[in-house]
């Protein structure tokens, strides 16, 4: 192996570790963005008073030999 060779592989593993720390900058800016698009959605989500259906005493326990 002579000194070319060496110089090519360092290049080389530069390169791919270059090309590595772009794409995990990628895709945290992708995460960053589609986590603020689902905040945005989940404060879209309208608030609503629970809606009382059924009798107070109904739903209070739990059926355990069924």
């Amino acid at each position: 192996m002579d000194i070319a060779d060496i110089a090519n592989t360092a290049t080389a593993m530069n390169s791919v570790k270059t090309d590595q720390a772009v794409s995990i900058a990628v895709l945290k800016k992708a995460m960053d963005i589609n986590a603020a698009g689902a905040l945005t959605l989940i404060e879209a989500i309208p608030e609503s008073s629970p809606i009382q259906s059924l009798p107070p005493h109904l739903g209070q326990n739990i059926n355990t030999t069924a």
